[in-house]
């Protein structure tokens, strides 16, 4: 009977932590969102964005979410690169300028042999 209760208590606790958890975790992405607004010098703003967010899930004060940079493979090495930092050489994607310079000098066609 003891483990029942102590298995009640402790489901009852975990939901409690859990919910905290997430609620810490909205007022810190609304925070992060709203950060920009109050950089453009407009504190009054931040204000005014969470009267108008209405207490709901916070989609409405973020707006669209924005798209991941696609990862791009290395041509030498095979490791993945956000797009934005890869660089590009003859077409070809590398992670570093060091690795382009390597692809370049390699041997290509019948000297390849």
């Amino acid at each position: 009977m003891r483990n029942f209760f102590f298995l009640i208590v402790l489901f009852f606790l975990s939901q409690w932590l859990l919910k905290k958890l997430r609620r810490a975790n909205e007022r810190a992405q609304q925070g992060d969102a709203q950060a920009g607004t109050a950089s453009a010098g407009n504190a009054g703003g931040t204000r005014r964005a969470r009267a108008t967010s209405g207490g709901g899930n916070g989609a409405a004060a973020q707006g669209t979410p924005q798209l991941a940079d696609p990862l791009i493979r290395c041509v030498q090495c095979g490791v993945h690169t956000p797009r934005s930092e890869s660089i590009v050489v003859a077409g070809e994607r590398f992670c570093c300028a060091d690795h382009a310079r390597r692809h370049a000098s390699r041997p290509s066609g019948r000297d390849a042999r």
